[in-house]
């Protein structure tokens, strides 16, 4: 099996799962974590220290220096587009963080990018790699549900994401861009149907009082092609106390049956300390122990960027992009995923039904 030489842009919150993910598949002998590009001085000293990765300020210094196959990007939302144009124009296969980008034009000038150089053009959607998702998919699939007729689905952070993590740069994202995002595709990849209309309602008052200028919540009430009806709700001000970093679940209902799933209390794990209440979904990333002592990584969190990884490998061996079908979330799904944030943040704005074309 040929080993993919893989950059990582961004080293941040999210960006340590990516490094995870890649130097895991290098301790397997199955790809090579070889640089990471990250404008903050401090994440690139820490990250050359923890995962032994050469380090660059950006990521056109990495692509000039590296013989890389791929990167993957990780950055905050409105940088995406720029740095996945620079690594498609040099060759390399790309996968990118949700969302693609914030605007439609964004998304289709990568996909031209990507389509123009038969490259890989994935995107980070790693709902879609919880089992308990997959099943709700396969059950719809299979129509065990019959006609899919309305769903309801939610996504929350606690308030230190927006507040403490990155207030910088929060004011140019939104709840509906950071997390919400993720349930726009999860619905549309389970009931395979496109968007045509959204309306959405918006509040801010918690963050802007606290001089971070963009939305508490959104909520978003989404019509499909097919007949179908979607409310998705997303917010990023839940309390300091509440006992998790997110909150999310999903509900469809259809002409044959219904489906929950209650991604917060799976497993009823919860743990009360002196620190407080503390409920861990270790479905998304959990550490085990190797028979040598060493860590293991595991959780969908971690195969959704590994299937990239290995997507490109598979590529690399003179495999077709036919074969990569399934779960992966690639450019045009990016795409209409990003449709349905830019009719809802209108939608937001004018108080009106948007249309989606």
């Amino acid at each position: 099996m040929k080993k993919p030489r893989i950059g990582i842009v961004g080293g941040g919150k999210f960006g340590e799962i990516h490094l995870k993910a890649c130097a895991q598949l290098q301790r397997e002998g199955r790809a090579e974590l070889c640089a990471l590009a990250d404008v903050d001085a401090r994440v690139r000293e820490s990250r050359a220290r923890e995962f032994g990765v050469r380090t660059y300020e950006n990521c056109a210094s990495m692509l000039a220096a590296e013989s890389l196959d791929a990167i993957t990007i990780a950055t905050p939302d409105f940088l995406h587009r720029e740095i996945a144009l620079t690594a498609l124009a040099a060759g390399k296969h790309v996968l990118v963080e949700k969302p693609m980008d914030t605007t439609v034009e964004g998304c289709e000038a990568m996909i031209e990018a990507a389509d123009k150089r038969g490259l890989l053009l994935q995107v980070d959607y790693h709902k879609r790699y919880d089992p308990y998702h997959q099943e709700l998919e396969r059950k719809i699939r299979a129509g065990e549900l019959g006609r899919v007729q309305y769903g309801y689905a939610h996504v929350e952070d606690r308030i230190d994401v927006p507040r403490d993590w990155f207030p910088h740069w929060a004011p140019r994202s939104s709840p509906a861009w950071f997390i919400g995002i993720h349930m726009y595709d999860l619905v549309r990849w389970c009931i395979k149907a496109e968007a045509k209309a959204v309306f959405a309602t918006g509040t801010k008052d918690v963050l802007k009082s606290l001089g971070i200028d963009t939305y508490d919540s959104i909520r978003a009430h989404i019509v499909f092609k097919n007949g179908a009806s979607f409310a998705v709700d997303s917010s990023w001000i839940l309390p300091d106390k509440f006992e998790a970093i997110v909150n999310q679940g999903i509900r469809v209902v259809g002409s044959a049956g219904m489906m929950e799933v209650d991604s917060q209390y799976r497993g009823s794990l919860s743990c009360t300390t002196a620190a407080g209440m503390a409920t861990q979904n270790l479905g998304f990333l959990r550490e085990e122990r190797e028979r040598d002592g060493s860590m293991r990584y595991a959780g969908y969190g971690i195969e959704a960027i590994q299937d990239f990884v290995l997507n490109v490998a598979h590529l690399m061996e003179g495999g077709s992009m036919r074969d990569l079908g399934g779960v992966a979330a690639f450019g045009r799904d990016g795409l209409e995923a990003t449709k349905i944030a830019v009719a809802a943040h209108r939608s937001v704005a004018t108080g009106e039904l948007v249309d989606i074309t």
